[in-house]
């Protein structure tokens, strides 16, 4: 949902309206679908990573206007929270040495925010959960400027008939609490990986990035601590979930998914239309063939695998799939890591020649997702062998011994060179072989110091910011 809406406040007709609009596109939009009229362009990668904004102690700081307007770049906007901003990636040919492109781009924009930060005596951190965050700071002066978080909170609260949200996660110390606004999903921040489909690959490409989803958040956790407690390695998954709670009456807005994608990715549209409520009623002056309204309204469904709709430079709307499973961090280098990791996993389950989610469970799926989130490289989940059979296999075997070999395939099939393919799968196996991803060094790390957590956060910044992979972290 990163357009802004010209106001805070709707009444029935914007409802009407924005609904018939909805309506209108959704079935324009099967047009598209039925007469194959897609961009055919294909494999082209892009990101969107998220970071907060820290004081000389490590604690959020609620600056990011005063930030982003002393950068002035395009690529880097705010996010829901004052202690939040969202850098952006162009996007990029999936071919040759992308990663290198990708990293290249992506250090650019990052040195310039830690030169602003640097100027304006703060930091700049990229982590799932900001373990010096508290709950008191998740107020409704800490929200971003702009209008449709504003209205996005209204809505979500009047749906519970002002009830507060309810925050429960198991863990070392597990978590429970109430709060009064939808301002805690900006204690998650991830690294929002990309992929533009080909017509042809879509559903393989949605349903291989739902399979990806387990190994990709077991090997990336990097949030195992929020509010003191100590929870999931992932747990950024629960949170976001619950934070944006729109009431047990009504269908959840964070969500894996009911299942696969089967005929074509129009069907997780036509499910927006039918059986979600439209949250925010921003009717706009534009063409149906923008699907402006269709737009508006996937973007207020977080689902973990998300289909969007774009648009090409010469205006060919185009299918593409946001995987949101990967946690910001830890280094530039992990984030770029993971994205070639799913990357590599969707063109090597598409390779195969019986897709494997005709033969792998779709609630198999999403239990190895949440297993994985818990638990991370500690977790074991089921997983489908060659016989046709389901066992049960540790993560980090399954990692290293099946899931590296077969994203590189991907790769390779992508025509990228045997360097770029061995530098970040590589680190991608060495976190599943020594067992430390993110989550993994802040638990041990705490372990082994008598410190707090926000000496935590002072070790952990001065480690990300020499780009070192974190599998090379030492305690």
């Amino acid at each position: 949902m990163g357009s802004e809406v010209s106001h805070r406040y709707f009444d029935a007709e914007d409802f009407s309206r924005f609904r018939e609009l909805l309506d209108a596109e959704t079935a324009l939009l099967k047009d598209v679908f039925d007469r194959g009229e897609f961009s055919p362009r294909g494999d082209v990668a892009g990101f969107e990573l998220e970071a907060w904004l820290v004081d000389a102690k490590g604690e959020p700081l609620a600056e990011n206007e005063r930030f982003l307007e002393a950068l002035a770049s395009p690529l880097v906007v705010p996010e829901l929270a004052k202690f939040n901003i969202e850098l952006n990636g162009s996007p990029c040919a999936l071919t040759g040495k992308v990663f290198s492109r990708l990293h290249d781009e992506l250090t650019a924009t990052w040195g310039r925010c830690r030169q602003t930060a640097d100027a304006l005596g703060c930091g700049v951190v990229t982590i799932g959960t900001l373990p010096t965050a508290h709950e008191d700071l998740f107020v409704d002066d800490n929200m971003s400027a702009m209008v449709r978080y504003k209205s996005l909170n209204d809505r979500v609260m009047a749906l519970r008939d002002g009830q507060k949200l309810a925050i429960e996660i198991e863990g070392d110390e597990p978590l429970s609490l109430r709060h009064h606004d939808v301002m805690l999903e900006a204690a998650a921040t991830s690294f929002q990986i990309h992929l533009q489909c080909r017509p042809s690959q879509a559903v393989r490409d949605f349903n291989a990035s739902l399979l990806a989803a387990a190994p990709l958040v077991a090997v990336g956790a990097n949030s195992p601590f929020l509010f003191g407690h100590t929870l999931w390695d992932e747990s950024r998954i629960p949170l976001f979930e619950q934070s944006v709670d729109v009431g047990e009456r009504n269908k959840p807005r964070v969500t894996f998914g009911s299942d696969y994608v089967h005929a074509s990715l129009f069907e997780i549209f036509e499910e927006n239309r039918t059986e979600h409520l439209i949250l925010i009623p921003m009717v706009q002056d534009a063409p149906p063939s923008r699907f402006n309204h269709l737009r508006f309204q996937n973007g207020t469904m977080w689902r973990w695998v998300r289909p969007l709709i774009g648009f090409d430079f010469d205006g060919q709307v185009h299918l593409r799939i946001e995987q949101r499973v990967a946690s910001a961090g830890p280094t530039l280098r992990d984030c770029v890591a993971n994205a070639a990791f799913y990357y590599g996993l969707v063109r090597g389950f598409g390779a195969m020649p019986q897709a494997p989610e005709l033969r792998f469970s779709f609630n198999d799926t999403r239990d190895n997702f949440y297993n994985a989130a818990r638990y991370g490289l500690n977790a074991h989940v089921c997983w489908f062998d060659d016989n046709g059979g389901v066992r049960e296999v540790s993560m980090r075997k399954l990692i290293v011994e099946e899931l590296v070999p077969l994203a590189r395939l991907g790769l390779e099939s992508l025509d990228i060179p045997k360097d770029e393919i061995d530098e970040y799968m590589e680190i991608i196996a060495a976190r599943a072989d020594n067992a430390q991803n993110g989550a993994a060094w802040q638990r041990r790390w705490m372990s082994f110091n008598d410190a707090t957590l926000g000496d935590l956060v002072q070790a952990y910044r001065a480690l990300q910011d020499t780009n070192q992979p974190v599998h090379t972290w030492v305690i």
